[in-house]
């Protein structure tokens, strides 16, 4: 989980962290208790093989979705956020395959930072 500290308004932070994730569906957009949850993004991995052979796995993918949580603290907003990622992977037993859990992307957590700084400054808003 990152976090990024502002000085501005609620508003403002709450308009910025939408504006950070606008590139993916939001299912959950709560400004009251300071929550946004996006809907999950399957991404095309192609050449991941699998098992001790190690077998092509023609329609590898992972599938991520981004939480942000926003509050509000004394002279500051604080701005959280965290990807959740799954990767397609064989598993045996009855479902040969299925989502596990994995680390997230650095590459979409730097994103979400730069983007979120962006929308930040775009608003007035001074980072901490």
């Amino acid at each position: 989980m990152q976090q990024r500290f502002a000085v501005c308004s609620y508003d403002h932070a709450w308009d910025a962290a939408l504006e950070a994730v606008k590139d993916r569906a939001v299912t959950t957009n709560n400004k009251n208790t300071g929550l946004i949850e996006t809907g999950w993004l399957e991404i095309p991995m192609p050449g991941r093989s699998f098992g001790i052979l190690q077998r092509d796995l023609p329609d590898s993918k992972d599938r991520s979705r981004i939480t942000l949580t926003v509050k509000r603290l004394d002279d500051v907003t604080k701005i959280s956020f965290v990807e959740e990622r799954h990767r397609w992977m064989f598993r045996g037993g009855s479902r040969l395959f299925g989502w596990v859990s994995t680390d997230p992307s650095e590459e979409v957590m730097h994103d979400i930072q730069r983007r979120l700084d962006s929308k930040l400054k775009e608003r007035g808003c001074s980072l901490t």
